[in-house]
């Protein structure tokens, strides 16, 4: 454990533990030896060392007696060589515990603090935060600027860039230890526990987003990299752990501690954006903040530049390039599908993303991730293009536009579909989830012709033979994603880790079905049986999976909803068949719309809050909270 000792720093050191700041009034040191001084005659030493040339003449003993400032000196410095020898046997001690799985061994901080400096007044907001954030919480850094010019660089350089930040002063965490304090280090975990969390993400979560973790191998690098990177592969590693489970609370609640902290930090680094994605990809209810402070950090600390140095072989330059892609990715899962304009922007960075795989630091995890950046930048410009209207139908004049998105998504998944081959952490996922992707993508595009769909009072009438089309794509894919949800084991296998992305998307492409089987049926021909009874199926097995997953999971509460949501469906009127209906009284089809209305308003399901009641755009087709008239039975 990193508990600084009490550091002297010559006389000084000695001369503040008794409060006195005056200098001594000894100006120089006696240097003549006793038998000299006694004879009052001049005492002839070579070099300062004893004998004199007088008593070693005589062979009388010669002896030199001391002054007080020697001796303080003398005192100091070696109370300050011992002080550098604890030091490094409490760091040797610390590294022996950690390889021999004993953290019995490591010093506790409340074992030091008889011997450690006067603690300094507690900051009164920090008493809610953790012992880690608590360490953070004290003494902020002072700052000061000033204007500055580079010499090597000409007119064209970045505005901002003539005014520097210099003169930090250190925080109590800027000292010479191996690590700052952290989960372990604070008895927040053992180390045992701490081991089988980074184990559980990063042999296995950690590859399905296309490894975050990077040159991180061994949770001592973590740890040594970023007390917030580590609070994260633990709090995410719990969340997905059947053994360690009970210990999600407590690093959730550091996790926020040291998140909620780190927003106002000016030493933010690469390890601790890490850590905010890791977060935002599988946390629920953190994810869209977490993200948003990514972002920020990222071209705080000018990720975005990696590119340049990435595509000259730089390997520094290659982590900062994929890292900003995951930063990206992570933007869209969140924007993008919740009508929110992207915070990460498009240029340079984005368009090159192709040639970092022609580095020779690229690899099979790189190609995934392009991939993902290839398919967000589409989605991207179709957000751009058709924006969160709902109930304004697309212009016919935009429906080029739409079937060449249609086309590019096409061509994106025969490029893809491919190339990848079967992980050792996590199976044929790289593949099949390349065509998991592709379907979520085509749901949310082809969904568009469902915008402002006209209807006659509650009854969609029929959609034109051009809608009608990409409306039936649309039904195909949401039907594809439940069909590998059913059928596909490994792939079920996937859902107790995927990130929270797949989570929503396969709760928009149920209630996607159950709407137009339910409320749309007279819109386009579909079979409402098959498509009720796919439902029923997933609804089944999403329980199932769900059952054995960590109760703060989110899958397990989509797969409620949809349980509840479905429950109410069947008692509203659907098509079973040519001319076939289910009759229900006004009364169930009122309170089955008004039950299931939080699943219908999934737009703001961004894990803030667990239940919100705002519009629903998300869907991207009409969703009026009216009752229901029985449609046109279509086969």
């Amino acid at each position: 454990m990193d508990v600084p000792l009490p550091s002297p720093t010559g006389v000084n050191a000695l001369r503040e533990s008794f409060g006195d700041r005056k200098l001594p009034d000894i100006t120089r040191k006696i240097t003549a030896c006793v038998a000299c001084r006694k004879q009052k005659v001049k005492c002839h030493m070579r070099d300062g060392e004893s004998p004199c040339s007088r008593c070693k003449k005589r062979g009388l003993p010669c002896t030199v007696n001391r002054s007080l400032q020697t001796i303080l000196e003398e005192d100091a410095t070696w109370k300050g060589a011992i002080v550098q020898k604890l030091r490094w046997l409490e760091d040797a001690m610390g590294q022996v515990a950690t390889k021999i799985d004993m953290p019995e061994l490591q010093v506790r901080e409340s074992e030091l603090s008889s011997i450690s400096p006067p603690a300094a007044p507690p900051n009164p907001g920090s008493s809610h935060l953790g012992p880690v954030a608590q360490s953070y919480a004290r003494d902020p850094p002072r700052t000061t600027w000033e204007v500055v010019m580079d010499p090597r660089g000409g007119p064209a350089s970045i505005p901002a860039s003539c005014v520097s930040e210099t003169g930090r002063a250190a925080q109590p965490n800027h000292v010479p230890f191996p690590r700052r304090p952290d989960l372990v280090s604070t008895g927040i975990l053992t180390l045992h526990q701490a081991l089988c969390l980074f184990e559980s993400y990063q042999l296995r979560l950690d590859h399905f987003l296309y490894r975050i973790l990077g040159d991180h191998t061994n949770l001592d690098s973590v740890r040594l990299a970023s007390p917030l990177l580590t609070a994260a592969v633990c709090t995410v590693g719990a969340l997905h752990s059947q053994s360690f489970g009970h210990l999600f609370n407590v690093c959730y609640d550091e996790y926020k501690n040291l998140v909620a902290l780190q927003t106002f930090a000016r030493n933010a680094n690469e390890e601790d954006v890490r850590g905010l994605c890791i977060g935002a990809f599988w946390l629920h209810e953190l994810s869209w903040a977490l993200i948003g402070n990514a972002v920020r950090l990222a071209s705080d600390i000018n990720l975005h530049s990696g590119i340049y140095k990435a595509l000259k072989g730089d390997r520094e330059g290659y982590l900062q390039a994929r890292l900003y892609y995951l930063v990206y990715v992570c933007d869209h899962h969140f924007s993008i599908a919740y009508g929110r304009p992207p915070m990460s922007r498009e240029g340079f960075i984005i368009d090159s993303a192709s040639r970092l795989l022609e580095s020779e630091n690229a690899t099979e995890d790189d190609a995934r991730l392009i991939s993902q950046v290839k398919e967000w930048s589409l989605l991207g410009q179709v957000f751009d293009t058709f924006g969160v209207d709902v109930d304004t139908p697309v212009p016919s004049q935009t429906l080029p536009q739409l079937r060449r998105y249609s086309i590019a998504l096409d061509t994106w998944f025969a490029d893809w579909n491919e190339t990848f081959r079967a992980n050792d952490n996590v199976g044929n996922y790289p593949q099949k989830g390349v065509g998991f992707h592709f379907h979520f993508a085509k749901l949310y595009l082809c969904s568009h012709a469902f915008r402002g769909a006209p209807t006659t009072g509650n009854t969609a009438q029929h959609l034109g033979p051009e809608l009608e089309e990409i409306a039936n794509a649309g039904v195909l894919s949401a039907m594809s994603i439940l069909r590998v949800i059913v059928s596909d084991t490994e792939f079920q296998s996937f859902l107790n880790g995927l990130p929270l992305y797949f989570d929503t998307m396969i709760a928009f492409a149920v209630v996607f079905l159950l709407k137009v089987a339910t409320r749309y049926a007279s819109a386009i021909r579909i079979d409402t049986a098959k498509i009720l009874s796919l439902v029923t199926e997933t609804v089944s097995t999403l329980r199932e999976i769900t059952h054995y997953m960590h109760q703060q999971h989110l899958l397990g509460v989509i797969a409620e909803g949809l349980g509840r949501l479905l429950s109410r469906c069947q008692d509203s009127p659907i098509h079973v068949a040519h001319d076939q209906r289910l009759h229900a009284t006004p009364r169930l089809e009122h309170q089955a719309l008004y039950d299931v209305g939080w699943m219908e308003n999934m737009a703001n399901f961004d894990f803030q809050t667990q239940f919100p009641d705002l519009d629903d755009w998300w869907l991207h087709y009409n969703t009026s909270m009216g009752p229901p008239t029985r449609p046109t039975a279509q086969q």
